[in-house]
């Protein structure tokens, strides 16, 4: 019995999906590495160029790096740890306020009875049932302190990610070279072009949106600390990050930073400082941001950025997150080529025909 080759290509994907599920556990390092080779290989391929070694110019790449993200650690974690103490105390305000002014005035709003304070209420019930309570902190310490084995999981992966993206980075074009070796010589140039195509809007896509969200969270960082807002920082580099996916960065930071204001200050003017700043980042992220570091050739449609990372995250976890933007682009190629196949196919042209007999008719 001979098998067609689409049953050989159903078999291999299906293969090919059932051990990425079984091996999805230990797979985030290696996917984390690969992420991070595949943005250093054009860094490291400039140095090769001009001469240098591949091992020499890997480890020139992988030093600077290490250095960079070190600095940045060293500059931001105290900062961090700061504004995320100052945070917290915010936070408790902010229920201070609510309890103190904000219920009780909505109370009068309503004309409620009086009741007992959320607070004094929850330290009554607190002590009637202070041995259930008791009960379910010792079964909370009972999870925490047997995750210790997933703690050193953890430890492990992150010591794991440099040493992999060492290797996937030294020999990335030796990897590549070898994939395209293995396929079939009927379509190895169709998927030479069809890599080539998804590599240019990945590479594109993946560089740029790392430097919009950068910029962005410089701006918002800058902007609210000259407002004069004390949780700059935090807010401005949360924005930045959620900027990823569209008008989402720009909306939490925008609530959250407006949330920091009216609780700070007092007045609507920090209000409209929040809201100016925000206005020119969402500005500058859409004419000069965005075309410049990112370009048009992306072709990623807001929704469908949004629905790739909400599907990868509902199918896949994190893991569906970090590739629902890569993934969607290479679909996109696919589609695209599936197209001019069936623009080019006989089902096609022969609809096409018969349209133009019916209009001659």
């Amino acid at each position: 019995m001979t098998i067609s080759k689409p049953v050989w290509g159903l078999l291999a994907l299906i293969t090919f999906v059932a051990v990425v599920h079984l091996l999805a556990p230990i797979l985030m390092p290696f996917l984390l590495a690969a992420v991070l080779a595949y943005m250093g290989d054009p860094l490291a391929d400039r140095l090769e160029a001009r001469g240098m070694a591949r091992t020499m110019a890997v480890v020139t790449v992988f030093v600077v790096l290490s250095l960079f993200a070190t600095l940045l650690v060293l500059v931001t974690v105290p900062l961090l740890i700061e504004q995320v103490q100052l945070l917290i105390e915010r936070i408790y305000d902010g229920l201070e306020w609510v309890q103190q002014t904000g219920l009780p005035a909505l109370r009068q709003y309503l004309d409620l009875p009086e009741q007992k304070k959320p607070m004094e209420a929850a330290r009554d019930a607190l002590s009637e049932h202070w041995e259930s309570a008791g009960g379910v902190l010792f079964y909370l310490w009972g999870k925490v302190s047997g995750s210790s084995m997933a703690l050193l999981t953890w430890v492990a992966n992150v010591t794991l990610v440099p040493v992999v993206t060492f290797y996937l980075l030294r020999d990335w074009d030796v990897l590549m070279a070898a994939i395209r070796n293995l396929l079939p010589r009927s379509i190895e140039v169709r998927t030479v072009t069809i890599a080539q195509q998804c590599d240019e809007i990945l590479g594109a896509f993946a560089r740029g949106q790392l430097l919009v969200m950068l910029a962005l969270a410089v701006i918002y960082t800058v902007g609210l600390w000259i407002v004069g807002l004390e949780l700059a920082l935090v807010l401005g580099l949360l924005a930045g990050l959620a900027s990823i996916v569209p008008y989402l960065g720009v909306i939490i930071g925008i609530s959250a930073a407006g949330l920091a204001a009216f609780f700070q200050f007092d007045g609507l003017l920090p209000l409209l400082g929040v809201a100016a700043v925000f206005g020119v980042g969402q500005v500058l992220e859409s004419t000069v941001l965005t075309p410049m570091l990112v370009g048009e050739k992306i072709g990623l449609h807001p929704v469908v950025v949004i629905f790739a990372i909400l599907a990868g995250g509902q199918l896949f976890g994190f893991v569906g997150i970090l590739l629902a933007l890569p993934v969607a682009a290479v679909i996109k190629v696919m589609i695209n080529h599936v197209h001019d196949y069936y623009k080019d196919s006989e089902l096609y042209q022969s609809n096409a025909d018969a349209i133009e007999q019916d209009v001659a008719e």
